[in-house]
């Protein structure tokens, strides 16, 4: 009785080394899969004021479209500067009329680049 307890093999079975290698392939095939899939995605370019025309940048001059009331249809085009950038929202510089200036916090929607002044030669 002895004897037959020394004759099984205490090695791991053939059949479970074949599975967990068969898993590790599968694990890094897929793997491998989503990467090139994916790559593709990482090569993107930063966003440009010509390919995008609600991309704003801090200091760019733009226009603000207002509505001084929402019931109305009256549109003001008011020059502004571009201050902060957020989520969701775009602050903006007001100059007033006395030099002064205001920030406002507006909607990027309400926003639009500001025609390119061409300089003149002289």
């Amino acid at each position: 009785m002895l004897e037959q307890q020394i004759d099984s093999p205490t090695r791991p079975k053939t059949s479970a080394m074949i599975m967990k290698l068969f898993q590790i392939t599968l694990v890094v095939l897929v793997l491998l899969i989503n990467l090139g899939i994916a790559f593709p995605s990482w090569a993107e370019r930063a966003p440009s004021l010509t390919s995008n025309p609600n991309y704003f940048e801090v200091g760019q001059k733009v226009i603000w479209l207002y509505k001084p009331r929402t019931d109305s249809n009256d549109v003001q085009r008011i020059t502004a500067e571009v201050v902060k950038l957020s989520s969701k929202q775009v602050q903006i510089k007001v100059y007033k009329h006395n030099k002064e200036f205001v920030n406002r916090w507006v909607n990027p929607n309400k926003l639009e680049n500001s025609p390119k002044v061409k300089e003149s030669v002289l």
